[in-house]
């Protein structure tokens, strides 16, 4: 049986954060086009899963030798599923030999997360 996977963390709140929450006001229309690939990337359950491994992994990275096995998609598709991800910002990563490490790029998913923050939310 697969050992369930821990929830991630929240992500700290820096100071001088790259959008005020969405409840805050209306963002604009820079914020809106910088962020938006972000999500849309994210909108895909493949794409979030592939983020949640990578980024919850022990040691901050994945081998995609290591990711593709979890999914019953050729090799192509997860590594078209991982070039989304790349250029929406959200993970890089660098080969070694044969296969390429990815790891989650933290302040890309901070803005993303400071955005949806709503003090509201937390006190319910």
């Amino acid at each position: 049986m697969a050992k369930p996977k821990e929830l991630l963390p929240l992500a700290d709140t820096d100071p001088v954060p790259c959008c005020e929450p969405l409840n805050g006001h209306s963002i604009s229309t820079a914020d809106a086009i910088t962020l938006a690939p972000a999500f849309k990337a994210l909108g895909d359950p493949v794409r979030l899963q592939l983020l949640s491994q990578i980024a919850s992994a022990p040691s901050g990275e994945m081998c995609v030798c290591d990711l593709s096995p979890g999914f019953e998609l050729s090799g192509p598709t997860i590594s078209h599923h991982l070039k989304v991800l790349r250029e929406a910002g959200l993970i890089e990563g660098d080969r070694r030999g044969t296969w390429v490490y990815y790891r989650a790029i933290p302040d890309r998913m901070a803005n993303l997360a400071r955005l949806l923050f709503s003090a509201e939310a937390m006190t319910v």
